[in-house]
């Protein structure tokens, strides 16, 4: 049995043959790739190339929209600075403002107590001075009624205490 067959001999003139019909294959084989497969294929390839321009087109507008994003994060970043400065400055301004003032009242303060102190102390001189008449007076009436013997009245007494008074006065102009 194995003698009857036969796997396929080659001859010579069987060649041609054979270019043939593996040329009218391929020829059969290309048209119903071509009828049947070939707009896939081009499909398929054609929406991987979309794809690939989309994906590059997408990368890019990432990259521009990464830029722009940096771009405002660093002027944004600038404007803080700035408004961190400037407020530091107000600060310092109002401080010194207030320092200014606190200054400003603090010596009017110191002013206005040196005044009642001044006058204070006025108005204690006068009183020591009034209690001095009074105390040189009635001193002086009662050496008078001694010396007098004889009582005064306090009219007269206060005028004779006067007289004396702005006598010294004129005795220490006069000195």
């Amino acid at each position: 049995m194995l003698m009857n067959l036969v796997l396929g001999e080659a001859t010579p003139s069987t060649t041609l043959g054979t270019i043939i019909v593996v040329t009218g294959a391929f020829l059969i084989l290309m048209l119903l790739i071509k009828k049947f497969a070939w707009g896939a294929i081009t499909d398929v390839l054609k929406q991987r190339e979309d794809k690939i321009a989309n994906d590059l087109d997408s990368a890019e507008q990432s990259r521009i929209a990464a830029a722009k994003m940096e771009k405002q994060r660093q002027e944004k970043l600038l404007a803080s600075k700035s408004e961190a400065a400037e407020i530091i400055k107000n600060a310092k301004e109002s401080g010194d403002e207030n320092r200014k003032k606190t200054l400003a009242e603090t010596t009017e303060e110191v002013s206005r107590l040196k005044e009642k102190a001044t006058a204070d102390i006025s108005q204690e001189h006068d009183k020591a001075i009034a209690a001095i008449k009074d105390d040189v007076a009635a001193l002086s009436v009662q050496i008078a009624e001694k010396i007098l013997t004889k009582e005064l009245t306090p009219e007269a007494h206060e005028a004779l205490i006067n007289s004396y008074i702005d006598g010294l006065g004129k005795v220490d102009e006069i000195r």
